[in-house]
This record gives C-alpha cells, sequence and structure tokens, in this order.
C-alpha cells in the first residue's frame, strides 16, 4: 500500500470509514507514541485507524532537544532501567529502524576554572557508564566512538566561541541527534500507511471508551461514530481529557533559538551543568536552518493544557545565564531569533520537582477498557507503542502477530542515495531524496533554496503536500519544515508555502 499522506487519501479514508464495519485498533494522538502505535498494531495484522485533532506531530513531539538519547541522564539519577532501554532503542533507530534521520553528535563538556575536579571525575564516570550501556546494546563504536578527554584547542574547534581562559580542555561524548523531531513523526505515520493503517488528522475524538470512538472532522464539522474492537489513548497532555484515571502532571521544556554565527559555527552539543545540581546540565545544540537550539527547562506547568505552549521570561534569562557561563561573550536577548516550549506528560506523583518525576512509561486500562498509554519519551517511542498494544490485544482477545517493529525501517531508510540529491535532501530524504528532486524534473529553479540563509526548496515544500499530510500553510512551515520557528523567516516563506498546494 502506498505510504503517501496527501488531502486526496484524507478524503477516500473519511469515506470508507462511513459504511465500514469496526476495526480491530482506534489510536487517538498524531504524536510519536500515537503513530508508534498505529505502526505496531499494523505490522502485526490488525486493522488500525489513527485519530489527531490538529496535525501530526502538532504537539510535544515537535518540541523536543531533537536528541536521541542513549540514557545518560537516567545513569545520573539512577534509573538504570530507563537508561538501559534507552540505549538499546538508540540502537534500534540508529542501526535499523531510522539511521537516514539520525547522526552521531560530539558532545562537549568544556572543564572551565568553575567546574571542580570532583565534578568533572563525577562527569567522566557517567560518560563511561554511558559507555557502558552503548556495549550491552551492541552499538559499535565506529558508530558512537568511546568517550574521551579532548584539549582546548579541540574543545576551541567544536565551540568557537567557548570561554579560553584557563581551560583544561574538555570531555566528550556521543550521542544521536535527529535531524528533526517532527521529520520522524510524519515517517512513522507514512510506514504506518504503507503497511495498511489509516491515518486522519484533523478529526477529534470527542468522546472514547474501549470499544469505539465518538469523532468529529474539524475541517468539515461533521460527527460519526467509529466502532472498534479496542481503542489506545496516546493523546500525550491531552490524555487525561480522555480518562477519568489519568492524572497527569505535565512540565515545561523551554529551548532558545539563536543564528549559527552567534556561536561561532557550532559543530557540538556545547554541555553546560546548571549551577547547583550534578545530573542536570544546558545544551547549545546545532540544529537545521543555521540555527542553534539552547535548551532544557523543567518546570511545573499547572492549569488548562495550552495547544502551543509558550517559554516564560524566568525560562528564558536560566537558559541565557547558564550557557553563557561557557562563553567569551555572555548571550542577551538581542541575540534571540525565537523559542519554543513543549509539555512532558507525566504520571502525577508526589515527587518534590518535576525533574525527578520518572520517565518510564505507564500503560493503564479502564473499567470500559480504554488502554491509555503516557510518560516516556521520545527515545523510547517504539517500546511504548509495543507495550500499548500488548495490552490491547490481550484485553480484547484479538488475534495478533508478535510485535514486528524491531526491524521494519522507516520510509526513507533504504540503502539508494540518489546521486542527483543534495547532502541536505539526503540527510532529510534518504532514499526518498531522489523522488523529491524529481518534482522539480520540469523547473530546477524549485530546488534553489528559498533564500541564501534559508536553505528549504519549493519541491521540498511540494513533496510534503503530496506525500507528508500537510494540509494547511502551517503544516509546512511549522511541521514539515521548521522556518516558523523564526517569525521572519515564517514571514518571507509563507508565499512560498502557499504556491506549493497550487503546484503539487
Amino acid at each position: 500500500m502506498s505510504s503517501s499522506l496527501n488531502a486526496a487519501r484524507r478524503s477516500r479514508d473519511l469515506e470508507r470509514l462511513d459504511t465500514s464495519d469496526a476495526v480491530d485498533l482506534v489510536v487517538i494522538g498524531g504524536g510519536i507514541t500515537g503513530v508508534g502505535v498505529a505502526l505496531d498494531a499494523a505490522t502485526r495484522g490488525l486493522s488500525v485507524v489513527l485519530l489527531e485533532q490538529h496535525d501530526l506531530a502538532f504537539g510535544t513531539s515537535r518540541w523536543s532537544s531533537k536528541l536521541v538519547h542513549g540514557g545518560l541522564r537516567y545513569l545520573g539519577t539512577g534509573d538504570v532501567g530507563v537508561a538501559y532501554e534507552s540505549a538499546i532503542e538508540r540502537h534500534r533507530l540508529m542501526t535499523t529502524i531510522a539511521p537516514h534521520l539520525i547522526r552521531p553528535l560530539p558532545q562537549v563538556f568544556p572543564l572551565l576554572p568553575t567546574m571542580s575536579r570532583g565534578h568533572a571525575a563525577l562527569v567522566r564516570a557517567g560518560h563511561w557508564g554511558g559507555n557502558l550501556l552503548r556495549t550491552v546494546a551492541r552499538t559499535s563504536s565506529r558508530l558512537l566512538p568511546r568517550p574521551d578527554r579532548i584539549g582546548a584547542e579541540s574543545v576551541g574547534e567544536y565551540a568557537p566561541t567557548v570561554r579560553r581562559e584557563g581551560l583544561r580542555g574538555g570531555l566528550r561524548f556521543w550521542d544521536g541527534q535527529l535531524v528533526d523531531d517532527a521529520r520522524l513523526v510524519v515517517a512513522v505515520a507514512r510506514t504506518a500507511a504503507h503497511h495498511g493503517a489509516t491515518i486522519l488528522t484533523r478529526c477529534r475524538a470527542i468522546e472514547a471508551s474501549g470499544s469505539g470512538v465518538r469523532v468529529r472532522d474539524e475541517l468539515s464539522g461533521a460527527e460519526f461514530d467509529l466502532a472498534a474492537r479496542t481503542v489506545v489513548n496516546a493523546a500525550g497532555v491531552w490524555a487525561g481529557g480522555l480518562s477519568e484515571d489519568i492524572n497527569l502532571r505535565p512540565s515545561r521544556g523551554t529551548h532558545l533559538v539563536v543564528d549559527q554565527a552567534v556561536l561561532g559555527g557550532l559543530t557540538a552539543s556545547l554541555t553546560v551543568p546548571v549551577p547547583g545540581s550534578a545530573t542536570r546540565f544546558v545544551f547549545a545544540l546545532p540544529a537545521p536552518l543555521n540555527r542553534v537550539y539552547i535548551g532544557l527547562t523543567d518546570e511545573e506547568a499547572p492549569g488548562p493544557v495550552p495547544d502551543v505552549p509558550v517559554a516564560s521570561e524566568a525560562e528564558i534569562d536560566f537558559l541565557l545565564g547558564t550557557i553563557s557561563q561557557a562563553l567569551a561573550r555572555p548571550l542577551t536577548r538581542s541575540d534571540l531569533l525565537g523559542t519554543f516550549a513543549g509539555l512532558r506528560p507525566l504520571l502525577a506523583s508526589d515527587t518534590g520537582h518535576t525533574a525527578d518525576v520518572s520517565r518510564r512509561h505507564v500503560v493503564h486500562r479502564d473499567a470500559d477498557g480504554l488502554v491509555t498509554v503516557v510518560g516516556g519519551k521520545l527515545t523510547t517511542y517504539r517500546r511504548m507503542a509495543e507495550d500499548a498494544v500488548d495490552v490491547a490485544v490481550a484485553w480484547s482477545g484479538l488475534c495478533a502477530c508478535p510485535c514486528q517493529s524491531t526491524r521494519v525501517p522507516l520510509v526513507g531508510a533504504g540503502d539508494g542515495r540518489d546521486p542527483r540529491a543534495s547532502p541536505e535532501l539526503l540527510r532529510g530524504y534518504g532514499s526518498e531524496a531522489g523522488a523529491v528532486v524529481d518534482l522539480a524534473a520540469g523547473d530546477p529553479a524549485l530546488l534553489e533554496p528559498l533564500a541564501p540563509d534559508l536553505p528549504v526548496t519549493r519541491a521540498e515544500m511540494m513533496f510534503a503536500v503530496r506525500h507528508e499530510g500537510a494540509l494547511d500553510v502551517d503544516d509546512l512551515l511549522d511541521r514539515r519544515t521548521r522556518i516558523g520557528l523564526v517569525s521572519g523567516d515564517r514571514a518571507r516563506a509563507r508565499d512560498a508555502a502557499a504556491e506549493a498546494f497550487e503546484l503539487a
């Protein structure tokens, strides 16, 4: 079956649902967990419908640090089980599932005068603990090299704007970095579609139980009932609105966006400890579109869940102040291009601070049969999905194959690398890069960047409309590309995004 998602397919699928019998499994939520559930269930031979009230990756899944963590942070908090699970899932993502979307990223920890030798030794011990996890997960050191200590000159090559006075060199550790988290979500959704899942965006689950969902088409306003043999609630921070048994304690994670020039062409994750903490750090991460993301916070976020969370003034000051400890010139608000923030769907607990709440995921079944999966993190989405489908299948009595998702590559993960494609296209699209190039066969200008400092092409936007489920300009600017993170870039690219719908 085709992996292409577009407006025409959405219309056909909605018409088909009006006359279809009950499906095996309905999944609510089009973030990384929801699309992971859809793929896992579809590859077990189940009929699947995914419902997303907005767009794919609309919520938390597009607001991450874009890292595929091997569990180093969780070793520091003593959560060895989550650390081990993370290392295993990182290995699967980088070697089988999505190698085209992930690259090895050096993380450099500068040994500044303010860093005690005892703290440095603790960090180094953590790095070697992370290396042990890499070994246990059977990830080759050719893919993720062993941690080591590097000289001050090497630190400066990775991070040209780092403070040099008293710099004793640095510690280097390797992890995985996604080209983009929203691209991963879209790739998983399209792979699920290829295996037979029905992916419906702009379809809101108004009510849900273990035997069906009341659905509203947000484009037409029409409502209908969708019968199912089992239903999985993967709505993230919105999951509590569908299950009274789920009590969430969301925490907000904020990032800053600055120009690469501000950090001199950063090529590694510059890692700086949070004052007063032995296990928390702030990162400056090289990102696409000549940007750097600086994060991450972990703040309580009580109250109603907003569609798009907003960074607080205190978080902005905290991130600027912490990363500036390591820089020759401190960053100020004038350096900011933008900010973004996401909410983690953490289960409520008696722990004092949300940073200390476990990142273990939980699968819960309501009395009416509704299965809800919450918690976890982006790296372990596949395992979360597997566990959720296991519970749903066991309680519903469905006949399903064992889990297949550990060995199912995503669209674009094939070996083919079209020589016509640029390195940027190959990194974002893998073996599908040639299909993007083909869209410009009659007009090579479609492969030219929108601007010298904005390396996104009209052909990419056309591909997103034809194959990646983009239904409007915001889908293109905010999720299929990340142009929209910077308001000035959004304004410059808006006409091109609108034109993509005409050209496609």
